[in-house]
């Protein structure tokens, strides 16, 4: 009761404040993220499709992995098509050459033909078609033989006719006998070349031969040449 006395404070402005309180940007802060999860949360709710449970991510990364591997299966079978194409070209771009090249070379055989027939001696008959040469060969029953013939073309186009070779010699009792042979088919540019081959009796000796060119077979002549077989 009579102990020291406590000093009494007085505060100028009332009763005194709490020392300590959440800085406002604080608290601007929190309500800003809280309004922005719950505006999240509204969008995946509403707008969102629906979250994939477990099974069906499983699902999903299965389905992936198996389109992933399809993917590079067919980017390796169209590197193979690829590769494929690539030498399927390059051959096709050789077989071009040498298609060229073998046109090449077949013309000039023809121009180098033409000049050897334009260099034999002419056909003593003359005629629609010359036999400017003949070269036979008999070996056994068989006499094969390879017969030129040229004629002056008309307006570039060839015309058709028939060989008829017609052989004379002796026979194995030395009897005089001719053998006609059966006619040719044959299409004249301005040069032809004829081989064959006439089936000889046994004991057959060949000593001439009589070429005809006919316009078709059993046809009119267009041109005839005795030749001696050797």
């Amino acid at each position: 009761m009579f102990g020291q006395p406590k000093p009494v404070v007085f505060e100028r402005y009332g009763r005194r404040r709490s020392s300590w309180r959440l800085p406002r940007w604080l608290v601007l802060l929190l309500v800003g993220g809280a309004l922005g999860a719950a505006g999240v949360l509204l969008v995946q709710e509403r707008y969102l499709p629906p979250r994939l449970s477990a099974t069906a991510s499983t699902q999903l990364r299965s389905d992936f992995d198996a389109a992933d591997a399809e993917r590079t299966r067919l980017k390796g079978e169209l590197a193979d098509t690829a590769a494929r194409l690539k030498t399927a070209l390059a051959d096709k771009d050789r077989q071009t050459q040498e298609l060229a090249q073998g046109r090449a070379t077949a013309e000039r055989a023809r121009d180098d033909v033409a000049a050897v027939v334009s260099a034999l001696p002419p056909d003593p008959r003359g005629g629609v078609v010359e036999v400017r040469a003949a070269r036979f060969s008999a070996k056994g029953s068989v006499l094969s033989y390879d017969i030129v013939l040229t004629r002056e073309r008309d307006g570039g186009k060839s015309m058709s006719g028939a060989l008829q070779l017609v052989v004379a010699g002796e026979t194995a009792r030395g009897t005089p006998a001719s053998i006609s042979a059966e006619p040719v088919p044959l299409a004249i540019g301005g040069h032809a070349v004829v081989r064959g081959s006439v089936n000889l009796p046994e004991g057959f000796k060949p000593g001439q031969a009589t070429v005809q060119v006919l316009d078709r077979v059993g046809g009119k002549l267009l041109g005839m040449r005795v030749l001696r077989v050797s």
